[in-house]
């Protein structure tokens, strides 16, 4: 008992009712949604539907550029009308959306499809995320952040177990259930979220201030700690998240030969991982410098390329053994990652413009997500696939290097190394 005392706090478990725990049953019935699919959508557009493999990234890089463009305008939605408003639209677009691409056949479908759940996805993360923090004190933002995104792991590594079960390449429709009940869980989540619009509500209390009131994205591109932070997060997600869902289970289906049904067992480490050691990980963030922490991150990140480029040399089961514990490394730093950058963000942002800079820190996914498959097509499609992994790998490195020189760029408090 006393070890799960340490491991969540009791002032942080007494936080943890009434509407954040509705917030947290959101997040884990969205990504229990989410992984459902996740893991298999460049494998779905070219093994079953047929698309190149060109095509299949070329929509990803398309689908963050209209991302990426839509993004200021839900930052500027979220501090106008409120975060609950721009959610609720969000996640009832999204299952729309969802539904529609479990029918998706054609490649004008696929474009129309694609683009338009690009388009909505945005209204999500960063009008959530300014939510959160007003639900919880200063002091448990980090461990809030932390906790959130350890139960979305859960949920993302429970529905991977599920879609393992499902899926069959040699039966299309098997991947529509797992988008139609994407779009189900989707739906249920931004319908709950109706039980938390007193925290979802616009900010009124700059409106007596002229000055303030004049303030917008201006004084948000402008901050140049934000600037260098979107950099460098940006250089990491390139060497992290953006490429491993670009390009790992086309390699691990097309470069190692392993069967797809692997990949959930795969990522079901990863999520695991994640669950079991996340609150463990977050008792030893506390005062420790957060941009040094995310440094590491990359370290992290670097390792887990190098072992997926290793398996070519390995057989089968050993390789997928290797990649089981690939992802295991893998996960340590995003556990790492999650509680530390919106945590970095949010004590930059003003109360009056936060949904902005949630939604430029949000900028990075997109420009990460529109590089990352070209770079990944560019290799793929240049028969230099084997290539793939070490190149990522030195992309995150890069990233490392990059966190490492923010740190001058914080104040102390900024940086973690003060807390409360």
């Amino acid at each position: 008992m006393s070890n799960f005392h340490d491991l969540i706090p009791p002032d942080f478990r007494r936080s943890i009712r009434g509407p954040l725990r509705w917030f947290f049953l959101s997040t884990f019935a969205s990504s229990l949604g989410s992984g459902l699919a996740l893991s298999f959508w460049v494998v779905y557009m070219h093994n079953v539907r047929g698309f190149s493999v060109t095509f299949a990234t070329g929509l990803l890089a398309a689908s963050a550029v209209v991302g990426l463009a839509t993004g200021a305008l839900w930052g500027s939605l979220t501090d106008i009308l409120g975060p609950f408003r721009v959610i609720l639209f969000g996640y009832v677009s999204l299952a729309a959306c969802l539904a529609a691409w479990a029918f998706v056949h054609t490649t004008w479908q696929a474009l129309v499809v694609g683009l338009l759940m690009a388009a909505v996805q945005g209204a999500g993360w960063g009008p959530g995320a300014t939510m959160l923090t007003r639900m919880v004190s200063e002091e448990h933002r980090q461990r809030a952040f932390g906790f959130n995104f350890m139960l979305l792991n859960l949920g993302i590594g429970f529905g991977g177990l599920i879609s393992a079960l499902v899926v069959d390449l040699h039966h299309p429709f098997t991947f529509s259930i797992l988008y139609l009940g994407n779009a189900v869980l989707t739906l249920a989540t931004g319908l709950n979220f109706i039980r938390l619009r007193a925290f979802g509500r616009p900010v009124t209390d700059h409106h007596d201030d002229p000055e303030k009131m004049a303030e917008g994205w201006r004084e948000v591109i402008t901050d140049r700690r934000l600037l260098r932070y979107v950099i460098a997060s940006l250089v990491l997600l390139i060497g992290g998240y953006g490429s491993l869902e670009s390009g790992f289970s086309l390699f691990v289906v097309n470069n190692d030969g392993i069967s797809a049904h692997a990949i959930g067992l795969i990522f079901f480490f990863n999520t695991t991982t994640i669950v079991l050691a996340q609150m463990w990980v977050l008792n030893r963030l506390d005062r420790r410098s957060r941009s040094r922490i995310l440094a590491l991150v990359g370290l992290f990140w670097f390792a887990f390329w190098m072992i997926l480029a290793l398996t070519l040399a390995l057989p089968k089961v050993l390789a997928v053994v290797s990649l089981c514990v690939g992802m295991v490394v893998f996960a340590v730093g995003e556990t790492m990652l999650q509680p530390i950058a919106p945590a970095i963000v949010n004590d930059i942002a003003p109360e009056h413009l936060r949904g902005r800079y949630n939604a430029a820190s949000g900028v990075t996914w997109g420009v990460a997500g529109t590089v990352s498959p070209l770079f990944t097509a560019l290799l793929f499609g240049h028969h230099l696939g084997n290539w793939w992994p070490a190149a990522v790998g030195v992309v995150a490195l890069a990233g490392s290097l990059m966190m490492l020189d923010l740190r001058r760029h914080l104040s102390i408090a900024e940086d973690g190394r003060v807390i409360g």
